[in-house]
């Protein structure tokens, strides 16, 4: 039975799974209307302005200049990577298929951290990692019938995105986590703002293009504190398989306002996704638990190490 941390860190990681889902589904109801960047310019003035207050309040606000360091530079490069891409893959995919493939992010994130950083990673969650990829081209259908080119796109941006989480693990624990999401968002920002004119220029807003992108704003930045509270809450190997609960979400969200109909090559590579996924949780889960086990191990006693000596 689940403990009651590890409960509420389920429930807050579910939160913050839907918080970003719907965040998704909103932005892609305004993209026919507005471009990618007005998008990323809009939303991020928001997000930016909530995020400087909340940092304010707490105390994290720092100098500018601590921000200006290679990792947290090469941070903000991929996140406005991942930006650019998921937004323009939202306004040309279906959003069920954007949300499985995303579903493949901690599968590329594992295997990042083995080829980069070295961490440790045994032979069966290198068959997840692979059995997983293969699920993505299940959806992506590389053939001349079933492929869609802006498919790349959500690709590019597991990419990006799994890039800058890597990056954060090796970002020094003194800088404040509100202090890189504030200057994050205000890059995205300013990145958005060049990009208007040579993606479209200005669109007119109105109320039914402005107000989602507020209600976007407002849950990006409570997906974020849901997803700190619940690993803060709760044990990660219990609590991180809960973000694939926003699969669920995209698919009642692509079948009920988008009017989407996924087709079998969708729902076949979501779930052999998510099966990999789930399974590389459980062995990383049961490579910690090991390893905590070993290092709390009584170290031998000096007598019997020299009866081991002399025997």
């Amino acid at each position: 039975m689940a403990s009651p941390e590890n409960t509420r860190g389920a429930l807050y990681m579910s939160l913050a799974m839907a918080s970003f889902t719907f965040n998704d589904a909103l932005v892609k109801s305004v993209t026919s209307s507005l471009s990618v960047a007005q998008i990323i310019t809009v939303r991020g003035v928001m997000t930016t302005v909530l995020v400087y207050f909340v940092a304010r309040r707490l105390g994290a606000l720092r100098r500018l200049a601590v921000v200006f360091q290679p990792l947290i530079l090469l941070r903000t490069f991929f996140e406005i990577g991942a930006t650019l891409t998921f937004i323009s893959a939202l306004g040309q995919i279906d959003f069920a298929n954007v949300t499985s493939i995303m579903q493949s992010l901690p599968l590329a994130v594992t295997l990042g951290a083995a080829i980069f950083l070295k961490e440790p990673v045994g032979w069966r969650r290198w068959a997840a990692i692979l059995v997983g990829f293969f699920g993505v081209l299940i959806i992506l259908r590389p053939t001349a019938d079933g492929f869609a080119s802006a498919s790349l796109l959500v690709v590019a941006a597991v990419f990006f995105t799994s890039s800058r989480d890597l990056v954060t693990r090796r970002i020094v624990a003194d800088v404040p986590s509100l202090t890189i999401t504030l200057f994050t968002a205000a890059a995205n920002t300013i990145v958005g703002a060049f990009l208007i004119v040579p993606m479209g220029g200005w669109q007119p807003m109105t109320w039914e293009n402005f107000l989602p992108l507020v209600i976007a704003a407002l849950l990006v930045f409570s997906g974020y504190q849901a997803v700190i509270m619940a690993m803060r809450t709760g044990e990660i190997s219990f609590v991180a398989p809960f973000r694939y609960t926003s699969l669920i979400w995209g698919l009642v969200l692509g079948i009920l306002f988008f009017g989407e109909r996924p087709d079998a090559f969708v729902y076949v590579g979501a779930a052999i996704i998510i099966v990999s996924g789930l399974y590389s949780f459980y062995r990383e889960g049961k490579r910690r638990r090991e390893a905590m086990a070993r290092s709390q191990q009584p170290l031998p006693q000096g007598p019997t190490m020299a009866m081991k000596d002399g025997s």
